[in-house]
């Protein structure tokens, strides 16, 4: 018998499992992960860096990040936050470094540093991981459960936690029992935007643009690719407007502003300048506001400035277009893409079924569940596995302190 079995060997199985057996040594802890390598997110994250969190120390400005779960995280990460994260690492021999947009990795710069620290642990804490075994079912029966794999291997346990993601079984077995659970959609994708001409541009950034949808914005960092929009801006949006998104098909308008410190009259202003101190000059000729030449190229060719126009044959109407291009730029999105290795799904089990003091189900003692299971998920930068860490170190605690008690 099992004092607590872990189903999902990721980023929240292994924290969980380490730290309740850390603060417990006499625990009996096991992990079942049906792929043969655990922690494979863990692996791809960050490049291969893993973003193991964020330079955001305060919990009221840290939960702004996660578009679902923000009231529920106050309070847990007001006792396990970033600061308690680095510490954990720091303490276990991994340094953590910050880079400059608040992003923080391992000073190795390899995942591999992290996976292999959580091997380490497990080996030196004495929990036991099973690989390759698929879970095809768990009762609870009095007050131990009883977990069925798909190998016919049968495990007993006292306490379980589900670290299963979005797996579609354990949803389905989860609403067996009535809990309540929000439909699965994708989260953090980029736009996909058949313009050939800005597919052209592609590689060319921005510092800060606002990108806005149906009632949701988004402004920081954007990047053209071969295929559309990306960026810190695109992903932010993608996150906090995904279950709309997902509604329409993924085919609905985008609004670019490229300018979003820069008010429309301020715009206006500089092009009359133009026109009075540079009349001559020709309009594609001399980008303005920092623009790559072929950005600017492309703003006036949209725009309807010709290639030999010069400013003082720029009149109101080809000022306005430009500006209103500069400020807010319609593009028709047709579809998304996967940002790199690092998908996140926004969906899960209704947070009013949680305790956000254990993480443990509020109707069913006994069972925990942390990671994408739950409907939190976030932006890009290292706070989806904080979320992890934040939820795993509750388990922890209080399955360590419920079998001392």
């Amino acid at each position: 018998m099992y004092d607590l079995v872990v189903i999902g060997g990721g980023a929240a199985g292994f924290f969980t499992a380490i730290n309740a057996t850390n603060l417990n040594r006499s625990l009996k802890v096991l992990i079942l992960e049906k792929n043969n390598e655990p922690l494979q997110k863990v692996k791809v994250s960050g490049g291969g860096r893993c973003n193991v969190t964020h330079h955001c120390y305060e919990p009221e400005l840290l939960i702004k990040n996660y578009p679902r779960g923000e009231a529920f995280l106050l309070e847990p990460f007001q006792r396990f936050g970033p600061a308690e994260t680095v510490s954990w690492f720091s303490e276990r021999g991994v340094a953590i470094k910050k880079e400059v947009d608040g992003r923080m990795f391992p000073e190795s710069n390899s995942s591999q540093t992290i996976i292999d620290l959580f091997q380490k642990e497990i080996k030196r804490l004495r929990i036991e991981l099973r690989t390759g075994v698929r879970v095809t079912d768990f009762e609870k029966e009095n007050e131990s459960w009883s977990i069925n794999c798909q190998s016919g291997q049968v495990v007993k346990c006292r306490n379980l936690m589900l670290a299963t993601g979005s797996s579609r079984p354990i949803w389905d077995k989860l609403k067996t029992w009535d809990y309540r659970l929000n439909a699965p959609v994708p989260s953090l994708f980029t736009f996909k935007i058949n313009d050939e001409a800005l597919q052209a541009l592609a590689g060319n950034s921005f510092v800060k643009a606002k990108a806005s949808i149906k009632g949701f914005n988004s402004a920081g960092p954007a990047l053209i690719t071969h295929w559309g929009l990306s960026g810190p801006a695109i992903l932010k949006l993608s996150a906090f407007a995904a279950i709309e998104l997902e509604k329409c098909n993924y085919q609905f308008h985008l609004k670019m502003d490229w300018l979003p410190s820069t008010s429309t009259e301020e715009i206006i202003q500089t092009f009359r300048n133009s026109q009075v101190e540079s009349p001559k000059k020709r309009v594609l000729a001399f980008p303005m506001f920092g623009f790559t030449k072929r950005f600017w190229e492309y703003l006036c060719q949209k725009s309807d400035i010709s290639e030999f126009q010069n400013w003082s044959e720029t009149g109101k109407k080809h000022l306005k277009k430009l500006t209103d291009n500069l400020k807010r730029m319609d593009f028709k999105v047709v579809g998304k893409s996967t940002f790199k290795e690092e998908f996140v799904t926004a969906g899960g089990v209704d947070l009013s079924e949680i305790n956000p003091t254990s993480f443990e189900s509020l109707k069913t003692s006994g069972l925990y569940m942390a990671g994408e299971v739950l409907n939190i998920d976030a932006v890009t930068g290292g706070f989806n596995f904080q979320a992890a860490w934040t939820g795993g170190w509750h388990i922890a605690k209080s399955v360590s302190k419920k079998l001392d008690d």
